[in-house]
């Protein structure tokens, strides 16, 4: 990220370009919760999901650790269902809490949030990432992390610098996708952390500096303790598996998570603006929100349960402190808005012409193009 050793500057968006939209949308989904006599915050189907996903994880776990699994094959079956174990709590369980969007009891959202710590990552250091930086700066470059990754093989935004490798990326990037985990569990928190605190942006958790960095700490050992240590102890195989087991877990939650985000930002009809030199950006900011975001399979109900709704990103990015289970409801209100007011609605008809997508905005991102090249 470019700013990332500098006091971030806000970028500002106008008050006054879109404003009727940004309140009538508003006020509709206001309605709509006030008519329909419901929360905004989790339902019973979202207190199954947070047990199921919270099982999918720990119950593999508790099976090789307590004996019931022995069998070398089974217990590698076991770290691949914790895999997407992992991906489910990040897409369905903690996304939701860490936006304060599970439950109006802000404990409930800190500990239900916290659930990310068990599983690798760490919840302040995602929430300055993912609510401040993404939700706020939406496909700006410099600004969201999401399209300004730390690795300059990977390119997501056409204001990014070029280099000719990126010719490639769409068919290498998928691996470092899978990887997004492994780094939580490595070095990403604890360089996020400090480069946080560089920019002032530790303070958004009201917590000093010092008690976040020795939670960081504990967070990872008591991490590996459960996660290396114990099962080294305890599972009469290889010890060297274990860590391979472990790599296996963690390469496949990353590639869950990063297929279901990337599509939904990094495609051809999703729009990268930039700020003017005095830091402003002339669209509003719920525009601005539709013109970077993308759905997609908005039929698919299995796929709308299993990672937490984001299928709607649009209506996500709209309202993150709506719990997910209300975003299929919402999204014929925001389409229906969107249409009255000009205002693209973009989504993809299935997952996998979204992945083709993202993978057809990779390849043109990749080619050496005049502009592309000016940016090398």
């Amino acid at each position: 990220m470019e700013k990332s050793h500098k006091q971030l500057k806000p970028i500002k968006f106008s008050n006054i370009i879109g404003r009727d939209f940004n309140t009538t949308l508003k006020k509709r989904v206001r309605t709509y919760f006030k008519e329909n006599n419901i929360s905004k915050y989790a339902n019973t189907n979202m207190k199954v999901k947070t047990a199921f996903m919270v099982l999918l994880y720990f119950t593999p776990y508790f099976l090789m650790i307590f004996g019931a699994v022995t069998n070398v094959w089974l217990i590698a079956l076991c770290w691949v269902v914790m895999g997407f174990g992992v991906a489910g709590i990040g897409l369905s369980v903690m996304h939701d809490a860490n936006h304060g969007a599970y439950s109006k009891n802000e404990k409930v959202n800190y500990f239900v949030g916290r659930i990310v710590n068990l599983v690798g990552g760490y919840a302040p250091t995602w929430k300055i990432q993912h609510n401040i930086l993404h939700h706020s700066y939406t496909n700006i470059h410099g600004y969201d992390e999401d399209i300004s990754p730390a690795l300059p093989l990977l390119r997501f935004s056409p204001t990014d610098k070029y280099i000719k490798a990126h010719r490639f990326q769409f068919i290498y990037a998928w691996f470092f996708y899978s990887l997004m985990t492994v780094m939580w569990i490595t070095t990403k928190d604890f360089q996020q952390l400090f480069r946080y605190k560089k920019m002032d942006l530790t303070k958004t958790e009201n917590i000093k500096f010092g008690k976040l960095f020795m939670e960081l700490l504990l967070t990872k050992v008591v991490y590996y303790a459960y996660v290396l240590v114990i099962p080294l102890l305890v599972l009469d195989i290889s010890w060297w598996l274990i860590p391979i087991f472990i790599l296996m877990m963690h390469l496949i939650a990353g590639f869950t998570l990063a297929i279901v985000f990337q599509p939904a930002h990094v495609i051809p009809d999703t729009q990268f603006p930039v700020p003017e030199t005095d830091l402003t950006i002339e669209n509003n900011w719920a525009i601005h929100q539709l013109q970077t975001t993308a759905n997609f399979a908005p039929k698919s109900r299995i796929l709308y349960w299993l990672i937490g709704g984001l299928n709607y990103q649009i209506e996500h990015h709209l309202f993150p402190n709506i719990c997910h289970v209300h975003y299929k409801k919402l999204s014929v209100i925001v389409k229906q808005t969107a249409k009255e007011y000009g205002i693209p609605y973009y989504s993809e008809p299935t997952f996998i012409s979204a992945i083709i997508s993202h993978g057809k905005m990779l390849k043109q991102l990749g080619m050496p193009t005049a502009a592309n090249l000016a940016k090398a």
